[in-house]
């Protein structure tokens, strides 16, 4: 992920793409820690788990049709 995030903001506010792109990263991993024993109590493993894959999926299908693919650009231009 972090490999991505270098490469997909222009250099003019790189700095600033990652910091905004690390705090949501921080953010879902709060979301995720905090969540996660709620639905065990509420439905048990196979919903918490069931819910967290189908995020996962909906994120697969995020980058397969949006992330852009930057190989042989030069990293100026993308």
């Amino acid at each position: 992920m972090w490999v991505m995030l270098g490469e997909i903001f222009p250099y003019s506010m790189r700095g600033l793409g990652l910091g905004v792109a690390g705090l949501a990263q921080w953010l879902a991993n709060f979301l995720v820690t905090i969540t996660f024993p709620i639905l065990l109590a509420g439905g048990g493993l196979v919903l918490a788990y069931s819910l967290y894959a189908f995020f996962t999926f909906i994120s697969v299908l995020f980058v397969i049709y949006l992330v852009t693919e930057t190989k042989g650009t030069k990293l100026e231009n993308v």
